[in-house]
C-alpha cells in the first residue's frame, strides 16, 4: 500500500474497508452484539499488526487512535442516533 499525497485512500485500503463493512453488516445480521463485533475486529487487527509490524509501529498506531478519541474525531464519524 502506498501513501497518496492527495489524501485519497489507496485502492487496496478502500477495498479492505468495504470488505470489513460487509463483515460487520453480516455479523450484525447474525445478532452478534456490537461490542463482540468490535472486540473481535480489534483483536484481529492487533493480531495482524503483531505479525507484520514492529511493536514501536503498533504503539504509534494505538497512540494515533488514542489522540483521535481524545479529539472527538471518532464521534464525528459515527452516525447520529435519533
Amino acid at each position: 500500500m502506498e501513501f497518496d499525497p492527495s489524501g485519497q485512500a489507496p485502492d487496496d485500503l478502500s477495498h479492505a474497508g468495504s470488505v470489513v463493512d460487509k463483515a460487520i453488516e453480516y455479523m450484525a445480521g447474525q445478532n452478534i452484539s456490537e461490542i463482540a463485533i468490535a472486540s473481535a475486529m480489534l483483536g484481529g487487527a492487533l493480531g495482524l499488526m503483531a505479525k507484520t509490524m514492529p511493536d514501536s509501529a503498533i504503539l504509534n498506531v494505538l497512540a494515533n487512535a488514542t489522540r483521535s478519541v481524545q479529539a472527538g474525531e471518532l464521534r464525528q464519524m459515527a452516525p447520529q442516533n435519533g
